[in-house]
């Protein structure tokens, strides 16, 4: 599918992966929406790129109905739907942890803020020429890291309906889904686990965009390709090589 005069919307475009994506995609001839839960921060983002920024939590149902009707309304067009938008607590599972809370705050945001937005857009995706639909995912999609536990468990959970939802699609529509597992970046939410270390969002967003235009319905960023390889290959040693400084 080629990715160029598309009509695209960026959740969590504010900053980070979502920010780089919209400018790459926006530079390549795109119209690009993007998205955010603060409202002066992806206005900023908005006005830096010279883009449309629509404020929305993905975790709000009234918030997500009013991006919806404002895309239906204003950009009718719409043939990319790209699901950035994420949360992730940094802590290690055991007593006094607070799983079910920091789990519940990950999922409401990582798995069920997409489904509900992908849902949402269906229809309007379904009518266009041809449409295709982003998942940001992890390399914790398919191994967890023990200090982003449920992160992962949200992650792994996205990467099962992104698999489900492509099959179904494929079969009824000519939507397409692509599932993106970057390694580490260099982000504001990554700031606290290394991020330093990691790839600057740029290269996520050119190897959404190679990713895309190639039909490569896996985009594979960073070490995450090995790493994929490597846990199919001895799951147990690659989970336990994944984690072994952190345990």
């Amino acid at each position: 599918m080629k990715i160029t005069n598309k009509t695209i919307l960026v959740t969590g475009g504010g900053s980070g992966i979502g920010y780089a994506t919209a400018k790459y995609l926006s530079e390549k001839g795109n119209k690009v929406i993007i998205s955010g839960r603060n409202p002066e921060k992806i206005k900023k983002a908005g006005e830096a790129l010279g883009i449309t920024a629509i404020a929305c939590d993905v975790t709000k149902a009234e918030d997500v109905a009013h991006l919806v009707a404002r895309i239906e309304s204003e950009f009718g067009d719409l043939a990319v739907l790209i699901n950035n938008a994420g949360v992730a607590n940094l802590y290690k599972l055991g007593i006094g942890a607070g799983a079910f809370d920091k789990s519940k705050q990950e999922f409401e945001t990582n798995y069920f803020g997409p489904v509900r937005l992908i849902e949402s857009l269906l229809p309007l995706l379904k009518i266009q020429p041809e449409a295709a639909i982003v998942n940001i995912t992890s390399n914790v999609s398919f191994h967890p890291l023990i200090v982003l536990p449920t992160y992962s468990d949200s992650k792994a959970a996205l990467h099962s309906h992104t698999v489900a939802l492509r099959l179904t699609l494929a079969k009824e529509t000519n939507i397409k889904l692509f599932e993106v597992m970057p390694s580490l970046i260099d982000t504001e939410a990554t700031k606290d686990m290394g991020g330093a270390n990691g790839l600057p969002p740029s290269v996520v967003a050119e190897d959404i965009f190679n990713g895309i235009n190639q039909d490569r319905f896996e985009i594979y960023v960073g070490d995450t390709s090995k790493q994929h390889a490597d846990y199919f290959a001895d799951p147990v040693t690659a989970v336990n090589n994944f984690n072994k400084d952190l345990l």
